[in-house]
C-alpha cells in the first residue's frame, strides 16, 4: 500500500519496537520495511520462525542491519518498556566497534571505531541533540552526548549508522546514533501497558535504591490513531574508593638525606647543585598522593510522550516529547600531602628510584598535609519536542517534513571545597612500588583538630546550556523500478552557552596583610616567609568545624592511614560565610558558540540485478554551510569572532548479494566533525595550580576525513550472522594544541586573572615559567581497523532440546591509528623548562583491541545471559608537568541477568552489573605508566518484577 513507502522514509528512526514477538525472514533489503518485521501483528506463515523475548530483540535488530544498504547496527527492546540493559551506553558496547567510558560506575560516553564521543552525532527521534551532564570529575562542555542522563526504559531502539549517506545528517567522523522512544501505531490495538519495579543494591555503598518504570499505549482498531506515554524514575548511591596522585612532577626539594639543596632553608636563597639534590629534582614524584572516597548520589526522572495520527493511507503525523531530569550530588573526602608547588620547603629522607626515573618511595619532613571535603550539587534538565509529517503525494512521490527543538541545561549551583592544612608535618611516608595500590602513611596525627588550620575555601558555580532547533524536508521519487531519487534540505541552529563563577579564597592569601571575615571576626595572618608551628595561615580548627572520616575498602595496603579529620559541611561554610560572598566571573569558562548549519542533499538509490547477482546502492552529495559566532573573554573584554565555511560531502554505499544469505558492503564518504566547543573560544584559561595558560582559536577548521569501508555478512541460519568489516579513516585536518614555555609576564595578563586560592596567586612571581598552549590547525592522521562479529543461536545446529535454547553474541575490534602531537617532556636541568617535542601516538580515545561477548539462554519462560567486555589500554589526552600522554589501563567488565516469566503478564528478574568489581586505572605518562588514579565502584545487583497488560 502507498503508506508503506512513506514509512520507509524513516524506517530506521521510527523502528516499531513495541513488539513482544518478531518474525525473521530472508527477503532482500528492499522488500521489507523493518518496522513491519517487528510488529505484533505480523502473522507467521509457513517456513517462518516465531520467537519471543531476548531472541526477538536480537532478530529485530538483525533485520535492521540486514535491510540497510549502509553499514548499520541496532539494539531493539525485548518488549515495551524493556530495554536489554540498565544503561544505554552499556547496551551500545555490545555493538562491534563500540567501546564505552564509565564515570561513577556507569557508562557515560561512547567511542565508535576508535573515535571518541565528540565525533559521534546523536539524534533523538530523528532530531540531532546534545545532552550534557555534570557526572564524573567535571561537566561535559563539548559536543559529546552523555548517555547517563536518560533511563534506558524510556527507549525502544538504538540504531547506529557507521557509514555516511548523503541523506544522513553530517557532523560525524565516527557514527550517527539514533535513539527512539516509541511507535504507538506499531503495536496491537487497544490499551497496553507495562510496569517494572526494581530494587538496586550496591555492595560498596550498601545502598538500596528504587528503579521504577512504566509505559501505557493505546491504538484504535482501525490503526489510524495511537498514543503512548512512559515514565521512569530511579534513585541510588554508589561509592568510588581509591587513590589519586594528581599526576607526577619534577621539582627541587629543600634537602635530600640531610644534604641542603638551597643556601637557606624553606624559602628564598639559591639552589645548590649536587648529586643527591639533582637526582631528586629530576626524578618524578607524586604531586598530591592521596586516598579518598567519592560518593555519587543520583536521581533520574524521565517522561516521554508520543502521538501518531494516520487519517488516510497516504498521511501520517507523529508528535514526540521527552523530558529528563538528572540530579547528582558528588561528595569527595581526601587525606593527602600537597607536594605540588611546595617541594621547596620539604625535606626528603631515604628516597628510592626506579628504572623509569620515578621517586617511588620516600619519607617527607616539613610536608604540607591537607584534608579536603568537596561537594558538588548538579542538575541536568533535558527537554525535546518534535514532529514529523509523512505524506504520499502519489504512488511514486512522497515527502517527510520534520522539525523540533531541544534544550539541555546543566546547572551546578554548588561546587565547594573546604581545606584543612598542617604545613610542617613530620614523618610522612609514601611507597608507590605497587603503582596501583600505594602505601601512604601520615607520621603526625591527622585526627587532632589542634594540628590543622582552615586555610582555603572554594566555590565554583556554573551552568552549561545547549539548545538545538531543527527543520528538515526529505523527498523521495521512484523514477522507475529500482531507481529512486532523494532530495532534501535542512536548517539547524545550535547554541552553546557556558558561564562560571568563583568564590575562591585562601584565608591568608596575601600574608600578613590579609584579613578574612568569618563568624568569629578576623585573624592576623603571618607573613608568607614564616615557617613552622607558630605560623598563622588560617582559622584554628575546632571539633565543631570538623568530622572524622574513615576510609573503606580502597585497595590500600596494610599500614596505610585510614582515618583523618575533614571539614564539616555546613559548619565550615557557615563559619566562613562562603555563600554570602560575591561570586566573581570565571572568564576562562565563560564562553558561547552559536552555530547555524544550512544545506541540502541529493541522493540516488538503485537496486537490480547484474550478471545474475542482486545489488543495491546509493550515491549522492551533501552540502553544508556552517556559520559560527564564538564568544569569549580576552584580557577582561568580551570578544566575538564570526566565521563561516562550506563543505561538499560526497558518499557512496553499495550492497552486493552474491547469494541469498551473503551480503558484501562497501562505502566511501567525505565526512566532517566541527571543532571542539571549548577550543573555539577567543579567550583563554589560566591554571594557577599547574602554571598553565591555554588559549582558544575561533578560526579552527573542522575535522575533515575520508572514510573507506568494506564488509561481508553471512546469514547462515535464521537469527544468525557472521560478519567482518575493514575500515580506514584518513583524517585530513586535525586541530592540535601547540605548547611552549614562557614567563607569566610575557602573556600580558594581570595577576588578578589567576585563581585567588592558587599557589601562583598567593606566591605571585611574574617571572614564573608557565606552559602556554594554543590550538592550531594541524596535520592529519590515519585510523585503520577490523571488526569481527558473530550472532549464533544454537538452533542453527540443534532443532530441539535443552542446548537449542542457548546462543552467543561476540565481537572483536582491532584498530591501528597514528597522529603527531606536540608534547612537553621532562626537564633535563633541575628547575629548568620542560622540553618541547613531537610525539607520534594513537588517536586519543583509541583502544587497539576491544572484545565483547554474551552467552544467553532463552526458552520463552526462563532466560539468562552473561556478558563480558574488554577494552585495551588507551591514551585520551596530552598530560602535563613533563608527563607525555595520559589515559586508562585495560579493563574487563562482567554483567549477568536472569529472568523468569511466571505468567504471560508477570516476569521476575535479577541482574548483576560490574560483577568483577573492576578497578578503573588511569595513568599519566604512557611510557613510565605512573599512577594517576585507581578506584572501584562496587557491584550492583538489581532485582524486581515486571507486569504487563
Amino acid at each position: 500500500m502507498a503508506i508503506h513507502n512513506a514509512r520507509g522514509l524513516s524506517t530506521l528512526t521510527r523502528l516499531a519496537c513495541g513488539a513482544s514477538l518478531a518474525v525473521l525472514t530472508v527477503s532482500p533489503v528492499w522488500a521489507q520495511d523493518a518496522a513491519e518485521v517487528a510488529t505484533d501483528e505480523a502473522a507467521p506463515v509457513e517456513g517462518e520462525i516465531v520467537v519471543t523475548g531476548f531472541r526477538a530483540s536480537l532478530q529485530a535488530a538483525l533485520n535492521v542491519k540486514r535491510d540497510s544498504v549502509a553499514a548499520v547496527d541496532a539494539i531493539v527492546a525485548e518488549d515495551i518498556a524493556k530495554f536489554p540493559d540498565q544503561n544505554l551506553a552499556e547496551s551500545l558496547q555490545r555493538i562491534p566497534g563500540i567501546s564505552i567510558q564509565r564515570d561513577g560506575g556507569e557508562g557515560r560516553a561512547i567511542t565508535v571505531r576508535g573515535l571518541g564521543a565528540q565525533f559521534t552525532r546523536v539524534r533523538l527521534n530523528g532530531l540531532e541533540t546534545v545532552a550534557t551532564s555534570t557526572d564524573g570529575a567535571s561537566s561535559n562542555r563539548d559536543r559529546a552526548f552523555d548517555f547517563n542522563v536518560f533511563a534506558s526504559e524510556l527507549f525502544s531502539s538504538i540504531v547506529v549508522h557507521k557509514t555516511a549517506e548523503a541523506s544522513l545528517d553530517e557532523g560525524s567522523l565516527g557514527a550517527v546514533v539514533d535513539l527512539n522512544t516509541g511507535n504507538p501505531l506499531g503495536g496491537k490495538s487497544g490499551l497496553r501497558g507495562a510496569v517494572s519495579v526494581v530494587g538496586s543494591y550496591n555492595d560498596l555503598s550498601k545502598d538500596l535504591g528504587p528503579r521504577v518504570a512504566g509505559l501505557l499505549s493505546w491504538r484504535n482498531d482501525a490503526g489510524t490513531f495511537g498514543a503512548s506515554v512512559s515514565a521512569a524514575y530511579s534513585k541510588g548511591t554508589t561509592l568510588e574508593l581509591g587513590n589519586n596522585s594528581v599526576r607526577w612532577a619534577q621539582a627541587r626539594f629543600d634537602s635530600v638525606n640531610g644534604t641542603n639543596c638551597w643556601t637557606t632553608a624553606n624559602s628564598g636563597g639559591t639552589y645548590v647543585p649536587g648529586t643527591a639534590c639533582n637526582q631528586a629534582a629530576l626524578a618524578f614524584h607524586p604531586r598530591i598522593p592521596r586516598y579518598g572516597e567519592i560518593e555519587h548520589r543520583r536521581e533520574r526522572l524521565g517522561v516521554t510522550g508520543s502521538i501518531q495520527f494516520e487519517p488516510t493511507e497516504s498521511t501520517r503525523f507523529s508528535f514526540d516529547a521527552l523530558f529528563s531530569r538528572f540530579r547528582e550530588d558528588r561528595e569527595e573526602k581526601w587525606g593527602e600531602v600537597l607536594l605540588r608547588s611546595n617541594e621547596r620547603s620539604i625535606n626528603v629522607v631515604n628516597p628510592v628510584y626506579d628504572a623509569n626515573n620515578n621517586m617511588i618511595s620516600a619519607t617527607l619532613n616539613d610536608a604540607w598535609v591537607r584534608t579536603e571535603h568537596y561537594l558538588r550539587k548538579s542538575e541536568t534538565q533535558f527537554t525535546q519536542f518534535g514532529g514529523t509529517w509523512d505524506q504520499d503525494i502519489s504512488d511514486s512521490f512522497r515527502f517527510t517534513l520534520l522539525g523540533g527543538m531541544s534544550k539541555s541545561k546543566a546547572d551546578i549551583p554548588v561546587e565547594t571545597t573546604i581545606v584543612f592544612d598542617d604545613r610542617d608535618a613530620q614523618g610522612y611516608r609514601y611507597d608507590y612500588t605497587d603503582m596501583k595500590s600505594p602505601l601512604l602513611t601520615f607520621g603526625t596525627s591527622v585526627s587532632d583538630p589542634a594540628v590543622f588550620q582552615l586555610a582555603e575555601i572554594r566555590d565554583r558555580p556554573s551552568n552549561v546550556t545547549n539548545k538545538f532547533k531543527t527543520a528538515q524536508l526529505r523527498t523521495e521519487w521512484d523514477v522507475t523500478d529500482g531507481f529512486q531519487v532523494k532530495l532534501g534540505g535542512m536548517w539547524r541552529r545550535f547554541n552553546f552557552d557556558s558561564v562560571a563563577f568563583t568564590r575562591d579564597s585562601a584565608v591568608c592569601g596575601n600574608g600578613g596583610t590579609s584579613l578574612v571575615t568569618s563568624t568569629s571576626g578576623t585573624i592576623a595572618c603571618s607573613a608568607t616567609s614564616l615557617f613552622g608551628p607558630t605560623a598563622v595561615y588560617g582559622f584554628p580548627v575546632t571539633a565543631a568545624l570538623s568530622e572524622l572520616f574513615t576510609l573503606g575498602k580502597a585497595g590500600q595496603p596494610t599500614g596505610t592511614t585510614t582515618q583523618w579529620l575533614i571539614p564539616s559541611f555546613p559548619a565550615a561554610t557557615d563559619f566562613t560565610r562562603l555563600y554570602s560572598r560575591t561570586a566573581n566571573p570565571d572568564t576562562g569558562n565563560t564562553r558561547a558558540v552559536q552555530e547555524t548549519t544550512s544545506g541540502g542533499y541529493l541522493q540516488f538509490d538503485v537496486k537490480g540485478e547484474l550478471f545474475g547477482m542482486e545489488y543495491a546502492g546509493n550515491a549522492g552529495i551533501r552540502y553544508a554551510h556552517t556559520a559560527q559566532a564564538s564568544t569569549g573573554v580576552l584580557s577582561g573584554s568580551v570578544v566575538t569572532v564570526k566565521r563561516s565555511y562550506d563543505d561538499w560531502l560526497p558518499s557512496f554505499n553499495v550492497a552486493l548479494y552474491p547469494q541469498e544469505d551473503v551480503i558484501i558492503r562497501g562505502a566511501i564518504a567525505k565526512v566532517i566533525t566541527r571543532p571542539t566547543l571549548g577550543n573555539l573560544t577567543p579567550g583563554g584559561t589560566i591554571d594557577g595550580f599547574n602554571y598553565r595558560v591555554s588559549y582558544g582559536n575561533p578560526q579552527l577548521d573542522p575535522y575533515r576525513a575520508t572514510n573507506f569501508d568494506l564488509g561481508v555478512e553471512w546469514y547462515f541460519a535464521p537469527g544468525a550472522v557472521l560478519s567482518a568489516a575493514a575500515f580506514v579513516k584518513k583524517v585530513e585536518s586535525f586541530p592540535i594544541s601547540q605548547a611552549f614555555t614562557a614567563t607569566f609576564a610575557s602573556t600580558g595578563l594581570p595577576k588578578e586573572a589567576l585563581p585567588p586560592s592558587s599557589p601562583a596567586f598567593i606566591n605571585f612571581d611574574p617571572n614564573q615559567l608557565y606552559t602556554i598552549t594554543a590550538n592550531i590547525n594541524g596535520a592529519g592522521a590515519t585510523l585503520k581497523g577490523v571488526e569481527l562479529a558473530a550472532q549464533i543461536p544454537f538452533t542453527a545446529f540443534l532443532d530441539q532440546g535443552f542446548f537449542s535454547h542457548f546462543g552467543i553474541l561476540a565481537n572483536a575490534t582491532f584498530i591501528k591509528s597514528d597522529a603527531d602531537y606536540n608534547v612537553q617532556g621532562p626537564a633535563i636541568l633541575p628547575g629548568g623548562a620542560l622540553v618541547n617535542a613531537v610525539r607520534s601516538a594513537t588517536l586519543f580515545g583509541v583502544s587497539k583491541r576491544a572484545y565483547n561477548g554474551t552467552l544467553y539462554y532463552d526458552d520463552g519462560a526462563f532466560s539468562s545471559r552473561v556478558s563480558a567486555s574488554y577494552r585495551s589500554r588507551y591514551i585520551d589526552a596530552n598530560s602535563g608537568t613533563g608527563n607525555v600522554f595520559e589515559g586508562y589501563g585495560a579493563t574487563w567488565n562482567l554483567d549477568a541477568s536472569v529472568r523468569y516469566k511466571l505468567t504471560e503478564w508477570v516476569e521476575l528478574s535479577v541482574e548483576g552489573n560490574n560483577l568483577l568489581d573492576t578497578y578503573r586505572y588511569r595513568f599519566t605518562d604512557f611510557d613510565a605508566d605512573r599512577s594517576y588514579e585507581n578506584n572501584h565502584f562496587g557491584r550492583t545487583i538489581l532485582f524486581g518484577a515486571r507486569f504487563k497488560m
